[in-house]
């Protein structure tokens, strides 16, 4: 069973989504503050957090940066903060997705759901999905069959940003996550890296743009459309 951990200091908000998420087979826990959030996102992680921004002992975008360091699980903020910097910000410091109040609990439940199928998909059952294929033991990354040609720090960033399509990175959170131990990579470098990405993929698959940019955040991976299924 799903554990989702609901953080929100608004009684009633935080009933209503319990009451819908259990319909859909989730578990629920329940905190109110801050730091009792953080405590828990570290202690012990759930499958999923809806965040709340606005928190009394320490607020929800300072929870997030200090739960990233430990903890990748998703995280989706809720917030009544609407100004798109603020959007901006907790993607930025690793949200999975971010939802205005006021908001539908069932547009809640459905974010829920999405996030979930994405963070779960194992990385090489996503990646092959769209005719991608790394292989982690020699660094080797194919398109549609034909080689990438990748350098080891090309690879680990392509690595992390397929891992997770859609999630929009910071450079500073690929950095943490592809560069941990390559003191030698700067943020600046990222830009770098992504532009010789972009290039090796244009050429093994021109028709489409792989690496997305994000003014003022970072990059997310995105993959082709499905192909819609036939009629009849």
């Amino acid at each position: 069973m799903t554990r989702i951990l609901i953080v929100e200091d608004e009684t009633d908000i935080a009933d209503v989504l319990r009451d819908y998420l259990r319909r859909e087979g989730h578990q629920t826990d329940h905190v109110a503050d801050g730091r009792e959030a953080l405590r828990h996102m570290l202690e012990t992680p759930p499958d999923l957090t809806l965040l709340d921004v606005m928190l009394p002992g320490l607020d929800g975008l300072s929870v997030l940066q200090q739960a990233r360091v430990h903890t990748q699980h998703p995280v989706i903020m809720l917030t009544a903060r609407t100004e798109e910097v603020d959007r901006l910000l907790g993607l930025a410091h690793g949200a999975d997705d971010y939802v205005c109040k006021p908001f539908s609990p069932r547009e809640v439940v459905a974010r829920v759901a999405a996030v979930l199928r994405r963070t779960r998909a194992p990385q090489e059952v996503a990646a092959a999905a769209h005719g991608m294929e790394l292989d982690e033991s020699c660094w080797h990354a194919s398109l549609g069959g034909q080689p990438l040609n990748l350098t080891r720090r090309e690879f680990s960033l392509l690595r992390v940003l397929a891992r997770q399509p859609g999630r929009i990175f910071s450079r500073a959170r690929l950095l943490e996550l592809a560069y941990e131990d390559d003191v030698d990579v700067t943020e600046r470098a990222i830009d770098s890296h992504v532009k010789n990405l972009r290039r090796k993929l244009s050429q093994a698959a021109p028709e489409h743009e792989w690496i997305r940019s994000v003014y003022g955040v970072g990059f997310s991976f995105e993959p082709p459309p499905a192909p819609a299924a036939p009629r009849g």
